[in-house]
C-alpha cells in the first residue's frame, strides 16, 4: 500500500507521543504525573453533564444542519456580546467538531497550494500541519521572550513577501500561555488586511485569560477586526475536551463555502453534544467556569513558584492558557533529553519544545497545569529529585 506524501510528511504530535509512553508506564503499574496534555481535570460543568444525560433519553438524534443548531449559534453570538462587548450575527457562527475541525474548514476555505502563511515560532504544531496539508508554505517567524514568545507587528512586516496570503495567530498561545497585547494584535491584523490577506486568530484559551484591573475579560480580535476568522472551542474554558465541539466566527461571504465544506468533510458536529452545550451559557455553568479560571490562576502560581525554586527559568509567565514554557538549557540536557529522562526516571510526563517549532526546540519544555494542584505538587517534587541526580 502506498502512503500519500501528505501523510508521510506529517510529524507526530509529540505531546500525544509522550502521553502514549506515560500510558505504557502506567500499564506496568507505575504512577505517572501527567503534565504533558492540555486537558482540564475538571470535566464539563455539572449542569452540562446533566443536560447530556437528559438528551440521551432515547430520543432520535438526527444530523443537525452542517453549520450547527440554530439555538447554539445564537447562544455563541450572545456570548461574544455579553463577555466581550462584540456584536456577532449568529449567521456568521459555524459549529464544528472541535476547534481542530474549525481550523481544517477555515484552512480549506482560504488556502491554495503555493500560498505562503505566516505563523509564529513557537506555536501549536497542528496549525502548521493543517496549513501544509492544503499545500501552503509556512513561514515560521521566531518569537522571543522580548515579544512574549508571540508575533509582533515588526516581525510580521519583516517576513512578509509578495506570496504571503494569510497569517495564523493563537492568543493566548499554546505552548507558552502568553497573549498578544490587543494593540499589537490589532496592528498585525491591520497590516494583513491592508494587503488583502486573511487572518485566522485562534482564541480557544481567551476566556481563561486574566481579567484587567476593572475585572473585564480580554478583547476578542473581532472587536477590532470584524473580518478575521476567529476559532474557539468548548474544550478548554468549558472543560469539554472529549466532547469534540468547537466553533468559528467567519466573515459573511465565507459562510457558504464553510457550509459546503462542512457538508462534505464532517456533515455536522455531534448532535447530543450540541444540545448539551446550550447549557454552557447559563449563569450556573458560567459561574462554575469562572471559579475554575480562578483555580487555574492558583495552580499557575504554584507551578511558577515551584519551577523558580528548582532553578528552571520561565522567561515569560503565562497570562492566559494553562501552560508554562520553561528553559532547561541550564541542566545540560536538550528539551527532548530532559522530557525523556523526566518520564523514565521521575515518571513525570512533559512536552519537549520540538513540538512547537525550531527556534526554542532544544531549550524549552512545556508544562501543562491543567492537572490538579495535588498532581502539580507531586510533579514538582519529583522533578526536584530528578534534577538532584543530574547534579
Amino acid at each position: 500500500m502506498k502512503i500519500s506524501q501528505r501523510a508521510q510528511a506529517v510529524a507526530p504530535f509529540y505531546a500525544m507521543e509522550f502521553g502514549k509512553q506515560a500510558a505504557a508506564l502506567e500499564a506496568h503499574g507505575h504512577h505517572v504525573v501527567k503534565l504533558s496534555i492540555g486537558e482540564p481535570d475538571f470535566g464539563a460543568p455539572p449542569a452540562v453533564r446533566n443536560a447530556m444525560r437528559e438528551a440521551m433519553d432515547g430520543r432520535p438524534m438526527p444530523y443537525t444542519a452542517s453549520l450547527g443548531l440554530p439555538a447554539l449559534r445564537e447562544a455563541i453570538a450572545r456570548f461574544y456580546e455579553e463577555q466581550h462587548g462584540v456584536e456577532v450575527d449568529a449567521s456568521r457562527v459555524v459549529v464544528t467538531a472541535g476547534a481542530s475541525a474549525a481550523l481544517v474548514l477555515a484552512t480549506a476555505a482560504l488556502v491554495d497550494p503555493g500560498d505562503e502563511v505566516v505563523i509564529g515560532d513557537p506555536s501549536y504544531p497542528c496549525n502548521r500541519q493543517i496549513v501544509e496539508s492544503f499545500g501552503a508554505r509556512v513561514t515560521l517567524v521566531p518569537a522571543t521572550a522580548e515579544t512574549r514568545f508571540q508575533l509582533d507587528a515588526a516581525s510580521v512586516r519583516s517576513r512578509w513577501t509578495d506570496s504571503t496570503r494569510g497569517i495564523m495567530i493563537a492568543t493566548p498561545s499554546n505552548p507558552t500561555g502568553t497573549s498578544v497585547p490587543a494593540d499589537e494584535l490589532a496592528a498585525i491584523c491591520e497590516h494583513a488586511r491592508e494587503r488583502e490577506a486573511w487572518r485566522i486568530v485562534d482564541e480557544i484559551y481567551l476566556n481563561l485569560s486574566d481579567h484587567d484591573d476593572q475585572g473585564r475579560p480580554p478583547r476578542s480580535a473581532l472587536s477590532f477586526d470584524s473580518d478575521a476568522v476567529v476559532i474557539n472551542s468548548f474544550s478548554k474554558y468549558f472543560g469539554m475536551t472529549g466532547w469534540r465541539l468547537g466553533w468559528c466566527v467567519v466573515p459573511e461571504p465565507l459562510v457558504p463555502a464553510m457550509e459546503r465544506l462542512a457538508q462534505n468533510y464532517f456533515l455536522c458536529a455531534s448532535t447530543p453534544a450540541q444540545h448539551a452545550a446550550l447549557t454552557c451559557f447559563t449563569p450556573e455553568a458560567l459561574a462554575v467556569c469562572e471559579a475554575r479560571r480562578a483555580e487555574f490562576a492558583q495552580r499557575r502560581a504554584l507551578v511558577l513558584h515551584g519551577l523558580d525554586r528548582l532553578g528552571l527559568p520561565v522567561p515569560v509567565p503565562p497570562d492566559g492558557a494553562f501552560y508554562v514554557y520553561f528553559d532547561v538549557s541550564g541542566t545540560g540536557l536538550t528539551s527532548w533529553e530532559f522530557c525523556e529522562r523526566a518520564l523514565r526516571d521521575a515518571h513525570v510526563a512533559l512536552t519537549p519544545g520540538r513540538d512547537f517549532g525550531v527556534h526554542t526546540a532544544e531549550t524549552h519544555v512545556r508544562l501543562s497545569y491543567a492537572a490538579s494542584a495535588d498532581a502539580l505538587r507531586e510533579g514538582i517534587a519529583r522533578l526536584g529529585k530528578f534534577l538532584a541526580t543530574l547534579e
